[in-house]
């Protein structure tokens, strides 16, 4: 079933078609830079912008870079705070053209590339502890057991070294310092070393938009848990959030 995904990030909000059951886009993705602010009107309307390009009716899944629980959000370190409490599902709803599915389906950004990437990417058919990280603009996580997600686990605002691991490791800390793929690679094992210790991952995988870097830095960091680079790459948002509006699964 053909579903429209959209990926929200702190820097860019991006869409396409998916093919919910193959977890292949079937239109060229389509992205506009994140408003600034990134109050939730200013969002809700960039996401409606992105629906408008696929000329889409029909269900829609949507990710948010936060904790979501029933489409309300709870947490926006990198979004307006003012998101703190809204319901994101009935406010994507008056900007999204359903055609009578229901609401739009609201998730956390790191969750949805997670599911995507244990379906369709380096997680399938794993099972035991499985761990994906995404390097943005902050870092996400999706924790799984058994092949089962635990939902908004948010692990990146783990403390280290005395602030947000996100502010010490993310692809974004990154690129503002100028680090070198080595050095960046340092302090990515420093977090990925207390996530270790703290959960015993035996697959850690790594996405966002640094997954197609892998071959820079992955090979540098050295834990118990095997570490990969994700397939899905920077698209693994929109397949999830895709996945996530199936019929089959909207109602859960």
């Amino acid at each position: 079933m053909q579903i429209l995904g959209i990926d929200i990030g702190g820097s860019g909000v991006k869409g396409a078609l998916v093919d919910s059951a193959s977890g292949e886009l079937t239109a060229e993705r389509f992205r506009i830079e994140t408003p600034q602010p990134a109050t939730p009107e200013a969002v809700a309307e960039t996401v409606g912008e992105v629906a408008q390009h696929f000329s889409w009716s029909g269900p829609v899944g949507v990710t948010f870079p936060g904790v979501v629980t029933r489409g309300t959000v709870h947490t926006a370190a990198n979004m307006d705070h003012s998101w703190i409490g809204v319901d994101a599902a009935a406010l994507f709803g008056k900007v999204l053209n359903t055609g009578g599915s229901g609401a739009p389906r609201v998730l956390n950004d790191a969750d949805a590339a997670g599911v995507a990437e244990m379906a369709h990417g380096a997680g399938r058919g794993r099972d035991g502890v499985v761990l994906m990280l995404t390097f943005g603009t902050g870092i996400g996580s999706a924790l799984f057991l058994d092949g089962k997600l635990v939902p908004n686990t948010e692990l990146g605002h783990l403390e280290l070294h005395g602030k947000d691991a996100e502010l010490r490791a993310s692809a974004r800390i990154r690129a503002e310092k100028e680090l070198s793929w080595g050095k960046w690679a340092d302090r990515v094992q420093d977090y990925l070393a207390l996530v270790e210790k703290l959960l015993s991952p035996e697959l850690i995988l790594i996405g966002g938009g640094v997954a197609k870097h892998a071959d820079k830095f992955v090979p540098l960091l050295k834990l118990r848990a095997e570490i990969a680079g994700a397939q899905l790459m920077n698209e693994a948002g929109i397949v999830g959030a895709a996945m996530a509006a199936a019929p089959d699964t909207a109602s859960q």
